[in-house]
């Protein structure tokens, strides 16, 4: 290895969407992910579990991102628009991101093996936006159902961001769904 270079964790990130593009995410090992981004396999596994978690990386973060916006919505927003907000929040995280989220969206949805992984993640969020509901006293069946909703929303305001090269505002795809979410009652 050469000299040390900062941010591995990024360029371990951007190595491994590369990769899973040219060569197809079963054949690419972390080996493979960790030669491109110049560390070794051992600095891979420092930072991620398998090859799985670098498409999944700042989940945590999202859910965190969420709850904190949730948690400090106005008092007078019904459940769901609290829950709305935690998801152009997490959203907001992606804003910048746009090119990334389109490839990591290509490679998730070629891959049945990442379906799981994906879904298992949305669950988390959900999770997140149920506690973050709780916290604002908002009592079952409520809090689920809003939580659901708002996540089936960013769910599909997320399709809709990466499905354009040249999107709307994540905040404006969310806003879209909700609406047609609305419609539907």
């Amino acid at each position: 290895m050469g000299r040390w270079e900062p941010d591995a964790q990024g360029r371990m990130m951007r190595a491994a969407i590369e990769l899973f593009a040219e060569r197809g995410f079963d054949k690419t090992t972390a080996g493979d992910i960790a030669e491109r981004a110049g560390v070794t396999e051992r600095t891979f596994f420092r930072h991620f579990a398998d090859k799985r978690e670098v498409l999944f990386a700042g989940s945590d973060v999202m859910e965190r991102t969420a709850y904190d916006a949730i948690t400090a919505a106005p008092a007078d927003l019904t459940p769901l628009d609290a829950a709305l907000t935690g998801m152009v929040a997490a959203g907001g995280l992606l804003a910048d991101r746009h090119d990334h989220a389109v490839r990591r969206a290509r490679i998730v949805a070629a891959n049945p093996s990442l379906h799981e992984r994906e879904l298992l993640k949305l669950a988390a969020l959900t999770e997140a936006t149920v506690s973050a509901l709780r916290g604002r006293g908002v009592t079952e069946p409520t809090a689920g159902l809003a939580a659901h909703s708002a996540v089936t929303v960013f769910h599909v305001a997320f399709a809709r961001w990466v499905s354009t090269d040249e999107p709307p505002g994540f905040d404006d795809c969310v806003a879209d769904a909700a609406a047609a979410l609305r419609e539907l009652t």
